[in-house]
């Protein structure tokens, strides 16, 4: 059985947290990526952005404010803001640490390619971080990288 290592791309393109949201979009068209990690300076994973995080989907496209009632003057919401928080900080977002998803699904390079391709269908991505000991990316393995090592394409 092959390992993650065997299939992994080893030159992973990643951003920075710093790094504007344009050069993220400019980064994942040059590479034709889906997605990207996003690496400190010491390229640890920090988070990955992938294009859901880059478009507000037809089901989110009302941008409402959580539904509220006012009492003498102060306002009480009725349901958690946390949902529109976070919409707002991406829909609003100018640098690739405010539209990351943080704490991203990752996978060590010596485990089977057989995990990464069960953590793939289980939290349906497309793409997961390879990360050494210490956190730092040392590749991506695919959807596709998963399948053909399971199928012997």
């Amino acid at each position: 059985m092959p390992t993650v290592a065997d299939i992994m791309d080893r030159e992973p393109v990643a951003v920075s947290p710093d790094d504007q949201v344009r050069t993220v979009i400019e980064v994942m068209q040059t590479h034709d990526l889906p997605g990207v990690p996003v690496v400190d300076e010491v390229r640890k994973v920090v988070g990955i952005i992938t294009e859901s995080d880059l478009v507000i989907s037809d089901e989110e496209s009302d941008f409402h404010l959580p539904h509220y009632v006012n009492i003498m003057g102060g306002i009480v919401f009725l349901e958690s803001t946390k949902h529109f928080e976070e919409r707002a900080k991406k829909a609003f977002a100018d640098r690739a640490s405010d539209m990351m998803t943080a704490d991203p699904v990752t996978v060590g390079p010596d485990e089977p390619a057989e995990h990464a391709a069960r953590l793939i269908s289980e939290r349906h991505h497309n793409r997961l971080p390879v990360v050494d000991h210490e956190g730092r990316l040392v590749g991506v393995v695919t959807r596709v990288d998963v399948l053909a090592a399971l199928t012997g394409s």
